[in-house]
């Protein structure tokens, strides 16, 4: 699993107690849910059963509590694409497309409003936020991921192949939760396929 998963993102310096750890799990569910700026400290504080010192404490800011909850998030997900991924046999084309597999089981398993990702990106505009910076490096590791991939697959020119990949990924996502297309991951899948065969047919 250490070949595709790579880094994530440092956004929790400290070990968590059992109280960070219940913090942690109530603001993601409310993130996703409701939106990141639809709920504030008071309300998380309010579910997780806790006071607001306690999550400052924990966490230092709500921003650093945002980028804590992508980061949970972006660990599980990569998690899961390179479990699916490893399944396939080495170099082969399969692993290309099972990156579409996990991401169909995700999507109906985590993702009914949608991709958190895109989500937060919408609603994070400053620059510097630290959440802002999750998303960014989940987008760069899963084309990175996409490249790897196809290099070991033998395709001519990984990085555009990539590129052509991930954004027949993005856009499932937004099929699946805007459009209710709930085969969205299986016609990115069959897209994708046509794709890499006409790339490795160019070698």
């Amino acid at each position: 699993m250490s070949n595709y998963t790579g880094g994530y993102t440092d956004v929790q310096v400290r070990p968590l107690t059992p109280a960070g750890r219940r913090i942690l799990e109530t603001a993601s569910g409310l993130f996703y849910d409701r939106g990141i700026h639809a709920i504030g400290v008071d309300a998380i504080a309010g579910a997780a059963g806790v006071t607001k010192k306690t999550i400052y404490d924990q966490f230092g800011s709500k921003d650093a509590l945002v980028a804590a909850y992508l980061g949970a998030r972006d660990e599980r997900w990569r998690r899961h694409v390179t479990e699916r991924v490893e399944r396939e046999p080495a170099g082969s084309v399969e692993r290309l497309l099972a990156t579409y597999d996990a991401l169909g089981e995700w999507m109906d398993r985590e993702n009914p409003r949608g991709c958190a990702f895109v989500n937060a990106a919408a609603e994070l505009v400053e620059p510097g936020h630290p959440g802002l910076r999750v998303v960014h490096d989940e987008k760069r590791w899963l084309r990175g991921l996409y490249a790897s991939l196809a290099a070991e697959a033998g395709a001519p020119e990984p990085d555009r192949l990539a590129a052509k990949l991930l954004t027949l990924h993005e856009g499932a996502l937004v099929s699946y939760s805007v459009a209710g297309d709930r085969d969205a991951a299986t016609t990115a899948r069959e897209a994708a396929a046509e794709l890499v065969a006409a790339a490795l047919a160019a070698r």
